[in-house]
């Protein structure tokens, strides 16, 4: 499996990551893990599975991704190309007036935020393009159309930013009393941009953050703890949602994206 990633163009980065291009020659079963960027995948060659309880679903040739907090098996088959827009936390809310935050752990066809005819036209744009240059001015020429405003909302990204400097450990109603901003009206805000729960969102990065910094002298206690987790069950629970393994499997052989 090949993975290439492209930057956006200057207009396009206060809201989007980066671009992946992920093309396998043979066929493959990838662990993802959550994390904390939506997505819109576009399949330009091939075909894609999602592996749910030892079967397959077909991936929608177009299709976007809500925020997970458990992990998902993708089946790439043999000769498979796919391009995946990852957006930054809260940037997708600036091309789509749809409530986002429907798209907690689903993914759906594109056509059910744009019309199905210009969803086959991307679509064979993309089967068309002769390069991966071509691929990404076509998802960039749409993305510029759906722009609809193009500041992102300072209240949210510095809820963000206190959100990740605790690593997903704090209260939601003490993180609004920092804001100045009721918890009602914080949470509205914070699903419609970030397309999920301030807590849901929290937990992604809390189990995120284990996941990604975990030291191989720490036990399996000292991480739980350090996370705010105050029993050891629970942990066990959250983490194999996460990841689909128990710790210590997961430690020891750990394959994922």
């Amino acid at each position: 499996m090949n993975v290439n990633a492209y930057p956006p163009v200057e207009l396009l980065r206060p809201f989007v990551k980066t671009y992946l291009i992920i093309e396998s020659l043979d066929e493959i079963v990838n662990r993802v893990l959550p994390n904390t960027s939506l997505a819109i995948a576009f399949q330009y060659k091939g075909q894609v599975n999602y592996v749910i309880d030892n079967s397959t679903c077909k991936v929608p040739a177009s299709a976007i991704s809500g925020l997970r907090k458990s992990v998902r098996l993708i089946n790439y088959l043999k000769d498979t190309a796919t391009i995946i827009v990852l957006f930054n936390e809260g940037g997708m809310s600036a091309f789509f007036r749809e409530p986002l935050h429907e798209l907690f752990e689903e993914s759906v066809s594109l056509d059910n935020f744009i019309t199905q005819q210009k969803t086959l036209v991307i679509e064979e744009q993309l089967a068309e393009a002769q390069n991966n240059n071509q691929r990404i001015a076509i998802v960039e020429q749409f993305l510029v159309s759906k722009l609809s405003y193009r500041k992102p909302d300072k209240l949210i990204l510095t809820a963000l930013q206190k959100i990740h400097y605790w690593k997903g450990n704090v209260k939601i109603k003490e993180l609004a009393d920092t804001l100045y901003i009721s918890h009602d009206a914080f949470e509205k805000r914070f699903r419609k941009i970030v397309g999920t729960s301030p807590k849901q969102f929290s937990s992604i990065v809390r189990m995120k953050s284990i996941v990604d910094q975990k030291q191989h002298s720490q036990s399996l206690t000292e991480i739980a703890i350090d996370a705010g987790y105050f029993d050891q069950p629970h942990f066990n629970k959250d983490f194999r949602l996460f990841t689909g393994q128990t710790p210590t499997d997961f430690f020891n052989s750990a394959v994922f994206w």
